[in-house]
């Protein structure tokens, strides 16, 4: 029996993984799904008591101290420090209890700022990150370093994925911690709630210039489970939608403003910082073990993450 812990297993992607395995009813595999309330992952003694607890064959390593641009650019050494602790103690742990394979998230925000297009795997140490996040992404990096080291040294499989931006049902909708999807969703919720008028006003901060693929977080969690599964090498995977599938901010707000419906004018406050240009990922590794994996449309993914943002507003990290 293949038992499968789930670190940050409550969150945007841990709860997509969990639906998608709700689906399929696999046999032979128990899932467990645990977050910050079940382990501080910071701390070793607690992580080795979820460990003791589970028992876990195999871990999806999700969980970490995440944010959006702005509390990334206020807080990098908080973002370096935490996700070093987290990291090191879920990969040690994992050994320790002889854990046969660890698959661990990373992101695209990793790469080098000063780089060609499109990033690719073997671009991931090529130069230093972009200024806004780098504690965060240095943190990232060194799960890649350490999974080699525990490869050469120990033979274990332990490996990454490198996700571009992520949305979906159960995102972080908090001002301070949101990435840009679920931050203007939660803010054009809240100017319609009290009324979706014409006279609305719906800023949108920056220039809405810069590029982003975004994968629906069904879509990502269905590659996680077949990285698990399937994918048997130490060395990092991008699971990005197509390169031809990037969408502009502007293009974001003005999906989600017709998504909701909304009555009024958008906006780009120009005076805001605009943080990385783009970052377009290469998915060509993905695409040579998976050519015919489809995409959900990014028109039905917002419409599907808007209608259960309405309905579960109540229960939301908001």
């Amino acid at each position: 029996m293949k038992v499968v812990l789930v670190t940050g297993g409550t969150g945007l992607v841990g709860k997509a993984i969990e639906n998608v395995i709700e689906d399929e009813k696999p046999k032979n595999e128990k899932w467990i799904f645990v977050g910050s309330k079940d382990a501080d992952l910071c701390d070793k003694e607690s992580t080795r008591k979820l460990f003791d607890e589970h028992k876990p064959t195999h871990v999806i390593h999700l969980a970490a101290m995440v944010g959006g641009l702005f509390h990334n650019m206020s807080h990098n050494l908080d973002f370096l420090r935490n996700n070093i602790h987290i990291n090191d103690n879920v990969l040690h742990t994992a050994h320790e209890y002889n854990v046969a394979k660890v698959v661990s998230c990373l992101s695209t925000c990793i790469f080098p700022d000063k780089t060609s297009y499109p990033i690719d795997e073997t671009m991931v140490h090529n130069g230093p990150p972009h200024p806004s996040n780098y504690g965060y992404s240095y943190a990232k990096r060194l799960i890649d370093i350490a999974n080699k080291g525990y490869y050469d040294q120990h033979n274990r499989m332990y490996t990454s994925v490198i996700p571009c931006n992520v949305f979906g049902p159960h995102d972080n909708f908090h001002p301070s911690a949101s990435h840009v999807i679920p931050g203007l969703m939660r803010r054009l919720y809240d100017l319609c709630k009290n009324g979706n008028t014409e006279d609305k006003v719906f800023t949108v901060l920056g220039s809405g210039k810069p590029l982003r693929q975004f994968i629906y977080s069904r879509d990502l969690a269905k590659l996680i489970i077949w990285v698990l599964r399937e994918y048997n090498s130490g060395l990092p995977i991008i699971l990005s939608v197509d390169e031809a599938q990037e969408k502009s901010i502007a293009q974001v707000a003005e999906t989600l403003a017709q998504t909701f419906n909304f009555k009024g004018k958008v906006v780009y406050d120009t005076s805001a910082a605009d943080g990385q240009y783009k970052k377009t990922a290469s998915n060509a590794k993905l695409r040579r073990y998976l050519p015919d994996f489809h995409f959900t449309p990014f028109d039905q993914a917002i419409k599907e993450t808007v209608d259960w943002y309405i309905k579960n507003y109540d229960q939301a990290r908001n």
